[in-house]
């Protein structure tokens, strides 16, 4: 009994990073990776925000260029950081 308890208790917190990804993906209109495994999110008002590698929000200064995995430039536009920081942290009981 114990092992099955601790066996769902472990695929239960595996999926709660899950349903954080899933609310910034729900919530942006479109999500490019970037050089270094970066991921650019744009939102439906045209604003960005930009998650490092380590699927931590980063900084983005107006209009900085940003390559993407493809090799393109993107000049920014916006600083969404406490939108994105909100988005990844839901569900996490924060």
């Amino acid at each position: 009994m114990i092992r099955m308890l601790s066996i769902l208790t472990l695929s239960t917190a595996a999926m709660v990073p899950a349903f954080a990804m899933d609310a910034a993906r729900s919530e942006a209109k479109q999500i490019i990776e970037l050089q270094n495994g970066e991921m650019l999110y744009v939102f439906k008002n045209g604003l960005m925000a930009k998650e490092n590698r380590y699927g931590r929000v980063a900084h983005l200064r107006e209009g900085e260029v940003v390559q993407t995995a493809d090799g393109k430039s993107i000049a920014t536009k916006g600083n969404e950081v406490a939108l994105l920081a909100s988005l990844l942290n839901k569900g996490h009981g924060r």
